[in-house]
């Protein structure tokens, strides 16, 4: 897992949502709890993944007509360091 360059207020709402959430959190979930626009959120979702923080899976609906969505879920270090990286950058 690689460190964070970029700590932005964006960052810091996204790492603060997902652990909130009681279990894997979808982007749109995400945008709309936290108001930012998609171009903000999935770029930091995107980062997150690549350097180790969150690990992504397509939920696929077999029984309905919806479209699939993204699941984000921490990695266990990834969750760590998100807690200690939100203790040294509260929200305000």
């Amino acid at each position: 897992m690689e460190p964070l360059q970029r700590v932005t207020p964006p960052t810091v709402d996204v790492l603060a949502l997902l652990l909130e959430s009681a279990g894997p959190a979808f982007g749109l979930d995400i945008m709309k709890r936290s108001g930012r626009p998609s171009g903000t959120v999935y770029p930091i979702l995107e980062r997150l993944e690549r350097q180790g923080w969150i690990t992504s899976e397509w939920e696929e609906h077999t029984d309905t007509q919806l479209r699939r969505r993204r699941l984000y879920t921490f990695t266990p270090e990834g969750a760590a360091a998100a807690r200690a990286l939100l203790a040294a950058h509260p929200r305000p």
